[in-house]
């Protein structure tokens, strides 16, 4: 692929994951992650890495991409920061477990997970499947843990953590609002700590292509960053539009698609 058709690629996947991510609720990892991966791969590189040059990569992109939904959140006094403090280091400690997890498996049992996580989460989606209030939040401890595993899945797919989060705080008679309002705040920290550790686990890897920095590949990560703030809100904007519903199920269609793909 050409320079122009690379920055191209990633300057739209930058949209499209900003795009998803107002239209649907969901982290953009979901979305940038298995394209990632793709694309990664029409560019020639090693197939060895390229599962964990995606994660790696869509965890900076969240560094910086949660920054605007944590402020809009706490505008609306939607975090639950007496919440979050107890499970931040639970999360930071899970996340740097996760991406260290993730750096020991080989590029097809990463490509495998992430294939299974993608599907569960599409049926999820397509069957509405959500957890019943069913419990009160727990104490510091139980936070504690709860944000190490989170953190460590997070890390692993890639993703900020919300698709875990939420339904894990609205088990807990969080409000909807408040459940998305703090896992907004969580995913800065799973971000931060999961990307680093990618660094670290990536730094002298000989597989990896010009312009990386551990196990984040620079172009996609400027190219992602730079356009899927804006289309967040224009996700946001066509949710008040359209049928969400409806392509609600259309999206968790395709993810079983790329889900399948992925498993074969």
């Amino acid at each position: 692929m050409t320079l122009i058709a690379v920055t191209g690629l990633y300057l739209a996947l930058g949209a499209l994951a900003g795009t998803m991510a107002g239209l649907f609720g969901i982290g953009g990892g979901l979305v940038i992650v298995p394209v990632l991966i793709f694309s990664f791969g029409l560019q020639g590189i090693n197939g060895e890495i390229v599962a964990h040059l995606a994660v790696g990569t869509s965890l900076a992109t969240i560094v910086f991409t949660s920054g605007s939904s944590i402020r809009s959140h706490h505008l609306h006094q939607a975090i639950r920061w007496d919440i979050f403090r107890p499970m931040v280091a639970g999360i930071v400690i899970g996340a740097i477990l996760g991406a260290w997890t993730a750096s020991m498996l080989s590029g097809d049992a990463l490509e495998l997970i992430i294939g299974v996580f993608v599907i569960l989460v599409a049926l999820k989606m397509l069957l509405e499947v959500n957890p019943k209030p069913g419990r009160d939040v727990p104490g510091a401890a139980g936070l504690g843990g709860a944000g190490a595993g989170i953190g460590w899945a997070s890390a692993i797919f890639g993703i900020g953590g919300g698709t875990l989060t939420v339904p894990f705080l609205s088990w807990c008679n969080v409000r909807m609002q408040q459940a998305v309002g703090t896992s907004a705040a969580c995913g800065l920290p799973i971000a931060v700590a999961g990307a680093l550790t990618n660094i670290g686990t990536g730094w002298q890897n000989p597989h990896l292509p010009d312009l990386s920095v551990g196990f984040i590949y620079l172009p996609a990560f400027l190219g992602i960053i730079l356009t899927s703030i804006l289309f967040a809100r224009v996700g946001a904007n066509l949710a008040h539009r359209l049928d969400a519903a409806l392509l609600k199920k259309i999206f968790a269609l395709v993810l079983i698609l790329v889900g399948i793909r992925f498993l074969l």
